[in-house]
This record gives structure tokens, C-alpha cells and sequence, in this order.
């Protein structure tokens, strides 16, 4: 009885001090992971933050100033002084609770910015109640633009400095795994001495989540956001685990969202170069329909207003960016019209479409840059009547993809211009500024590089000096998009 109580104290004794030495490492890895939790938390709150004020700032202020310029608001109906508020506010919380020196001054820099922001919004409204003119108040809000975009690229270079904080708290957390897997091997090593049964249950209770965790920080900071982490039903460990994955996926969505935000921003750029290459046919057809007036040709000015009304009505398309075939052709046949109008003497065209293709659907206003391209770098520079022809067709037997061309008899290029032509669709958009003459080329096949990714070859040109030139372009067939065109 004796070596019995002997025996159940020292069980007791034994029993005790595992459980002691084993809620050493759990209580240390909750308040260890606990800390890291939060810090991913501030961090997520300080990236969604900054992705929301600078969405604010690049986009919904100038859209504002913009509304307010066009006369679609009042003054004193705009609401850029409210978004000027919550970016200040924004800017003010994210300041209090950032720990990180570089994030800070990250932040600091972007204050100044808005400073200055609120400083030109300021004027503008000002000037504007003082009867400044419509091309002084474009001119501040390009300003205003300018100074939104600074402040975004500054959130931009914050969310980086973010996401690399991140990353050094991985690097932490890791580090943590491993002092706290050298602690479960001590506790391994005395839970043998003291009893097989205790060695087991602490084993695998602990040790394996704590390997789990250890897995996981070493793929997420290798890059891999798809990682997770079963959740292991140790009490100490399930709300970290589960922060723990949903951490995870919420950097993924962030990184997600981000590369949609820079997608929408080449869209937005495309427009942009589209519209930087379309007033000088503006210009033109009004001179041309201001001099057939004056002449007193009435059935061509009717002519030629009709075809440019309709070549206006569907450039716009309700803002849409998919038309059909159909309509697309027609809004080369207008722009054709007009320049048939201005150049009787040296312009003949043919548009050969397959009628079954109609109805499908394209990225708009594609075939016009190159048609205008014929136009002026080819027939023009040649010397007596221009044939240009428009193709739609068909381009395998299986009518999985159209092929577009336009030819022309024209000028054609050396085999030397046709290499810089060809190297210049190659370069990247850091360079599109030294494009010149095929600056419509560049922007056409950036297009349907954008819209369409790798279903399309982007432009391929052919061409041979004193003959003329072909450029054609093939796409996947299809006819449902997101974004459904109506009929203009």
C-alpha cells in the first residue's frame, strides 16, 4: 500500500509537471501567434484602406471636379470636399496605428500630397465662382489629376511597404515555429523519461499542428496563397489557425484585386489613346462639309452628314465596348463614305464580309485605325486611283476564329520601314510616345492584345514597297460577353 501511494504521488507529481511544462509552450504560442494575428489584421485594415482612399482620389474626385466643370452639378452640390474628408481621415487612422518607420513616412508624403490636393481643389472651386473660363478650369483639374495620380502612386508604394512588413512577420513566425518545435522536443524528451502515454498524448495534441503552422508560414512566404491550414481542434490553436487561413486569402484577394485595379487601368488607357487620335478627321469632315455647303452640293452634305452622325453614333455605342460585326463594318463604311467624299479622284474600297459573321461579337473600333492608316500612309503617297479592300471571313474550317484584313494597293513599305514598323507593334508602352506615324497601328493591336490575351496574334503586316500593304488580325468567335452591346 505503501509503494502504491509511492507510486500514485509520483504520477501525480509526474502528471503535474507535464502539464505544467506543457501549457509553457501553448500559452506562449497563443500570445506569440496572437501578437502576429494582430499585426496581419493592421496590416490588411491599412492595405484595404489605402486601396479604397486611393480609388477615391484618382478616381471619384476628378470625376466630381469633372461633373461639376460640365456643369452636371452645382457647386455646391459636389461632394469633393466629403471625399477630401475621408481620404484626411483615412490617412489620420492609418498614421496612429502604423508601426512601420518606412510606412510612416510613406504616409507622411501622401498627407502632403492631399495637402496639396485640397490646396488646388481649393482654387479651382474659387476660380470657378469667380467666372473662370472652361479651358482655365480643365487646366486646374488636369492639375488636380496629376497631383491624385502622385497621391496614388504614394498609396501604391504604402501597400508594398505593407505587404513586405507582411512578409518580415512570416520570416517572425517561422522563426517562432521553430523555438517553439525546440520547446516540444524538451518537453518530448522529459515526457519519455516520465511516461510513454504522456509523450503521446502531448505529441499529438501539439506537435503536429505546430508542424502544420510551420508548413504553412514556410509556403506563404515562399509566394504560395493558396495554402492552408487544417484546422487542428486544439483549443489554444484553432482561432489562430483559422486567422491564420483567413489572413491568407484575404492577401490573395487584395493582390487579386490590385492587378484587376492596374487591368482596368490599361483599359482606361486604351480609351485614352483612342481619343488622342480621332480629332483630326473631326476637323477635316467639318471643313469638308463646310466647303461643299458652300459650293451648294446638297445631296453630298446630306451624304456625308448622315455617314458621319452614324460614325459618331457608333464610335460612342453607349459607352459599350463590344459591338457586333455588323455594326462594326458599318462604321467603317461610313468612315469610308466620307473619305470617298474628300478623295473621289484617288480612293476606290470593296468590303468582302461573310454575312453569317454579322451577329458575333468584336472589341469596338478596331478596323478604323487601320483603314485610316491606308488611307494616309498608302494611297495617299501613291500616284494615280487607290483600291482598298476590307475582308472578313472565316479563318479555319473548323469557324472557331475571324480573320480581318485590310489591303491596299498603295505606297507599301521598304523591307527596312516594314522592320522598325514590326519592332515598333513590339514595343512596350514605356515607348509609345516615339511611335509616330503608326501610332493607330500600336494602339489597335494593344487592344486586342488586352481584350483578347493569347486567342489572338495581335497585327500582322505584309507588305512590299511600290505594291501596296495587307493588315489583318484574327480573333475567337463568339457572340456572349459580359458587357452585352445594344443596338445603337
Amino acid at each position: 500500500m505503501k509503494q502504491d501511494r509511492s507510486l500514485r504521488k509520483t504520477l501525480l507529481v509526474t502528471y503535474i509537471f507535464l502539464l505544467f511544462i506543457t501549457l509553457i509552450p501553448s500559452v506562449y504560442s497563443v500570445l506569440v501567434f496572437q501578437i502576429h494575428t494582430a499585426r496581419y489584421n493592421q496590416i490588411i485594415s491599412n492595405v484595404s484602406r489605402a486601396n479604397k482612399i486611393s480609388s477615391i482620389a484618382r478616381d471619384e474626385i476628378p470625376a466630381e471636379l469633372w461633373n461639376i466643370i460640365c456643369g452636371k452639378k452645382e457647386i455646391e452640390d459636389g461632394d469633393q470636399y466629403k471625399m477630401s474628408d475621408e481620404i484626411i481621415t483615412g490617412l489620420t487612422l492609418m498614421l496612429l496605428k502604423t508601426k512601420n518607420n518606412e510606412s510612416r513616412g510613406k504616409l507622411e508624403v501622401a498627407t502632403r500630397a492631399n495637402t496639396t490636393l485640397r490646396r488646388n481643389i481649393d482654387m479651382l472651386i474659387i476660380n470657378m465662382k469667380n467666372g473662370s473660363t472652361v479651358t482655365q478650369n480643365e487646366a486646374a483639374l488636369d492639375e488636380i489629376r496629376t497631383i491624385t495620380a502622385l497621391f496614388s502612386d504614394l498609396m501604391q508604394e504604402f501597400i508594398v511597404t505593407e505587404i513586405e512588413s507582411a512578409n518580415e512577420t512570416n520570416r517572425s513566425l517561422k522563426n517562432t515555429s521553430i523555438i517553439l518545435t525546440v520547446i516540444q522536443v524538451i518537453i518530448t524528451v522529459l515526457a519519455v523519461l516520465a511516461s510513454i502515454n504522456s509523450f503521446i498524448t502531448v505529441s499529438g495534441a501539439i506537435q503536429k499542428p505546430i508542424s502544420d503552422m510551420e508548413k504553412l508560414s514556410t509556403k506563404v512566404s515562399n509566394g504560395d496563397l493558396t495554402a492552408r491550414i487544417d484546422i487542428p481542434h486544439v483549443n489554444e490553436l484553432d482561432t489562430l489557425a483559422s486567422n491564420l487561413n483567413t489572413m491568407t486569402e484575404q492577401i490573395d484577394v487584395l493582390i487579386k484585386k490590385n492587378m484587376e485595379e492596374q487591368k482596368n487601368f490599361q483599359k482606361a488607357e486604351m480609351k485614352a489613346l483612342q481619343a488622342q487620335i480621332t480629332p483630326h478627321f473631326l476637323y477635316n469632315t467639318f471643313d469638308t462639309i463646310v466647303w461643299l455647303a458652300e459650293e451648294e452640293h446638297t445631296e453630298e452634305v446630306v451624304k456625308i452628314t448622315k455617314a458621319f452622325s452614324d460614325f459618331l453614333r457608333i464610335s460612342l455605342s453607349r459607352g459599350h465596348e463590344w459591338i457586333t460585326i455588323d455594326q462594326e463594318l458599318d462604321h467603317i463604311r461610313n468612315y469610308l463614305t466620307i473619305q470617298k467624299i474628300r478623295y473621289a479622284d484617288i480612293l476606290n474600297y470593296k468590303i468582302d464580309a461573310d454575312e453569317s459573321l454579322m451577329n458575333f461579337k468584336i472589341i469596338k473600333l478596331v478596323l478604323q485605325p487601320l483603314v485610316e492608316n491606308a488611307i494616309y500612309h498608302g494611297i495617299k503617297n501613291k500616284r494615280g486611283r487607290g483600291e482598298l479592300t476590307v475582308s472578313v471571313h472565316y479563318s479555319n474550317e473548323s469557324h472557331t476564329a475571324i480573320q480581318f484584313s485590310v489591303e491596299d494597293n498603295g505606297a507599301g513599305f521598304t523591307e527596312e520601314r516594314l522592320g522598325q514598323v514590326r519592332n515598333e507593334l513590339r514595343t512596350g508602352a514605356q515607348d509609345s510616345e516615339k511611335l509616330s506615324s503608326v501610332y493607330g497601328l500600336y494602339n489597335v493591336n494593344k487592344k486586342l492584345k488586352l481584350y483578347y490575351g493569347e486567342k489572338t496574334n495581335g497585327l500582322i503586316i505584309e507588305s512590299e514597297a511600290g505594291k501596296g500593304s495587307k493588315i489583318s488580325f484574327t480573333i475567337p468567335v463568339t457572340s456572349d460577353f459580359t458587357e452585352e452591346t445594344e443596338n445603337v
